[in-house]
């Protein structure tokens, strides 16, 4: 082992470090994670540095005291701690780390002879994430480092399994919803889309921003599909009748919604799951309320309409007007738009509606390219 002088962005310091470190690539240095060792058996020191150095940046310190003086100047990614140590202990070591939003955050390996359950259960207590025995073996402390240095990668690729899972029954409920609306065809991707452009242009523009910066974008523009579910009980005479709707018809039509809005309260009560379900039910259950007061199923009247709805009914209204249906012929861009400028402030919030008339040229190139144009620059 070699004394160096690190100088870059952690300052000017002095550590021991193996020879291994010293000869790797700067590359290689810079994406290998840090391991503190902190123990004042230079034995154990060794040992672990030994079993480390090929596969971790391992900076070796023999007390407490020291690892607090380098943590100034080195976040490491893990710390194996003894706890019995002079001066300063592992649990009190383990104290101060936990009490500095800092550090709190690094997990901590406990580094110990003791192997009582009373001590394991007050380190866990603590913060610690794990307890490895000494003596110590090499397969035993890379396992244990890699299980937890990798664990949030896990985590991730789980929770990213879970999403495509999310999104493929969604695809599923969306196409079956689809397919049983010979009317519709394609309405459900289209607003999607259209969804996506209108939340980033209001981003943009500050509008309605605090609500939607505490949202999960990808969760409400994916659920979206979903603001049709409750076609699933409009019996298939009305759903696919090829001409207007009689009134009677128009009222069952209308109960669309509250079905929706039912068929996945059961599925967040059944499974638990909250956010991205009730994102899907206030799409659901509030895109055909207006602004004016004057729109179903709740007549619920201005910021009163959940923003979720306020959206989806303007894209809702613009695709319809926009495709055609066995009963009319589609309306040109252009007429939709003033449509929609013209409800202003009466069936929508005039000022997503305003946004939705600065971004028409967006919607437009969504609508004849079947996806969301690219951003420019």
């Amino acid at each position: 082992m070699r004394k160096v002088q690190f100088h870059a962005v952690y300052g000017t310091m002095t550590l021991w470090v193996c020879e291994n470190t010293l000869n790797k690539t700067k590359r290689e240095f810079e994406m290998q994670k840090t391991i503190f060792v902190v123990d004042d058996s230079n034995t154990n020191l060794s040992m672990a540095e030994e079993a480390l150095e090929k596969q971790y940046r391992v900076i070796t310190l023999s007390s407490a005291a020291r690892m607090f003086t380098v943590l100034e100047k080195i976040t490491p990614d893990l710390i194996l701690l003894d706890i019995e140590m002079p001066e300063i202990n592992g649990y009190e070591a383990m104290t101060q780390l936990k009490s500095n939003e800092l550090h709190a955050k690094i997990p901590v390996i406990f580094l110990t002879g003791l192997s009582d359950d009373a001590n394991e259960a007050h380190g866990i207590e603590l913060g610690a994430v794990d307890f490895i025995a000494k003596p110590f073996s090499e397969a035993v402390l890379l396992n244990r480092i890699k299980h937890h240095l990798h664990i949030d990668e896990i985590i991730r690729e789980r929770t990213a399994q879970l999403v495509r899972l999310q999104n493929s029954i969604v695809f599923t409920l969306a196409d079956i919803v689809e397919n049983r609306d010979a009317n519709t065809g394609g309405h459900i991707e289209r607003t999607t889309i259209y969804i996506e452009i209108l939340i980033h242009a209001m981003i943009e523009r500050g509008l309605y921003a605090q609500e939607m910066l505490t949202w999960n974008l990808e969760s409400v523009i994916s659920s979206a599909r979903l603001h049709d579910v409750g076609k699933i009980a409009i019996s298939d005479t009305i759903l696919n009748k090829p001409g207007v709707l009689t009134p009677e018809e128009f009222q069952t039509m209308k109960t669309h919604c509250e079905a929706g809005e039912r068929i996945i309260g059961q599925m967040i009560h059944r499974t638990g799951e909250v956010e991205f379900l009730q994102n899907a039910k206030l799409s659901a259950a509030y895109h055909h309320e207006r602004w004016d007061g004057s729109g179903y199923p709740y007549g619920l009247k201005g910021t009163d309409i959940p923003l979720h709805g306020r959206i989806m009914a303007i894209v809702d209204v613009y695709d319809a007007l926009t495709t055609e249906r066995p009963y009319k012929k589609a309306m040109a861009h252009e007429e939709a738009l003033r449509i929609i400028e013209r409800e202003s402030g009466k069936h929508f919030d005039p000022q997503i509606a305003g946004v939705f008339s600065e971004i028409s040229d967006q919607i437009a190139a969504a609508k004849a390219g079947g996806s969301r144009p690219e951003k420019a620059g």
